[in-house]
Formats: C-alpha cells, structure tokens, sequence
C-alpha cells in the first residue's frame, strides 16, 4: 500500500466544514502527499492551528500536530482555496524533489510502440519528446533548468509535472506515472 510520511497542508478549516451539522464539526485540513499525492482529510491534535503549505508528518509513530487522518478524499472534494493551493504546492513539492523528477525525464520509456511516456504528459508531443530523447542521450539532465536551456521552447518542465499529477488526481487521465490508482472500497483512518 502507498503511505504518505508527510503532507501539505492545502486549506485548514478551524470551524470545521459549513456543510457539516454545527454539533458534529471539528477542526479540519485538507493535505497533499509528498510521495504518493494522496489527497487526505487531517484532523489536526487539539490546540494546534495548521496554515497553508506547511509540512506536516502523518506517518507511523507520533505525531505532533495530527490527531488523525479522517479519510481520503476525491479532487473534486476539495475546498475552493485547496483547489489554489495544490497547483502551487505541487510546484514547491517537485521543486523540493527536483532529482526525483528529473530522473523521470530522464530514464522514462515508452507505454507501446507507438506511444512513449513523454507524450502523455502535457504540452509533450512528438516534437518535444524527439528533443528531450535526443538531449538526454547526449547527457541526462542535471536540472529543470538544464533541461530549459537544452530543449527549444521546452515547456516549464515544473508546470508539465503539475498538470499531469493533476489530470491523475482529477482521474482524467488513462496512465497513472504519480498517483498510485486507489481502489474505491480503500478507507483510510490511521
């Protein structure tokens, strides 16, 4: 099973959520994971105030500003201000973890004969996709921007990577590369 050990907080809600009876609402954030991207319902320990893009840790063992993880929930569940924030923090995160992400421009194959990986991401197409093949033979990527200078009109690599773990998230997309595919009967509470 895909863990997240931590998240980012993508809107805290300190008065609960408004379509919740007044008696039943308690504190709530909504995160994102930082491996797996899960989207998840936090509740946060008592006294502890959450704000927008901190890093929390949520896995085994304790934790010091996590009750609880309520559930996991959909993209189209979240809050309006969580649907802002996510573009931004996936940034942060991919920015964070630029190796990682590199690594993936740089080694990523094809899907079949006629469809490489590379194609399936955004603003990727058989051009930019002969460019990057060609660029990384000649030497793998050291950073985004390596990857901007030698790729022509090569989209924000950043942005790519956000739209695609986006379109994951949505479940608009037929190849999952980020977001591990949730089984829906699969309820979270740790």
């Amino acid at each position: 099973m895909h863990r997240d050990e931590y998240v980012r907080i993508l809107d805290y809600l300190p008065r609960g959520k408004s379509e919740v009876p007044p008696h039943k609402r308690k504190p709530i954030a909504q995160a994102v994971g930082e491996d797996f991207f899960s989207l998840l319902e936090i509740v946060p320990r008592a006294n502890v105030s959450l704000k927008t893009g901190e890093r929390v840790y949520i896995g085994e063992g304790t934790r010091d500003k996590v009750d609880h993880i309520e559930r996991r929930i959909k993209y189209d569940w979240l809050t309006p201000n969580a649907k802002v924030e996510l573009e931004l923090i996936l940034a942060d995160i991919i920015r964070d973890h630029e190796e990682k992400f590199i690594n993936f421009y740089n080694t990523t194959g094809t899907i079949s004969t006629r469809l490489h990986k590379l194609e399936v991401l955004p603003r990727i197409g058989k051009r930019h996709r002969e460019d990057i093949l060609r660029e990384r033979e000649k030497m793998p990527f050291k950073s985004f921007k390596d990857m901007r200078d030698r790729v022509k009109n090569m989209p924000d690599p950043v942005k790519v990577l956000v739209d695609k773990i986006i379109q994951e998230l949505k479940g608009e997309s037929k190849y999952q590369f980020f977001v591990p595919l949730i089984r829906e009967s699969a309820k979270v509470r740790r």
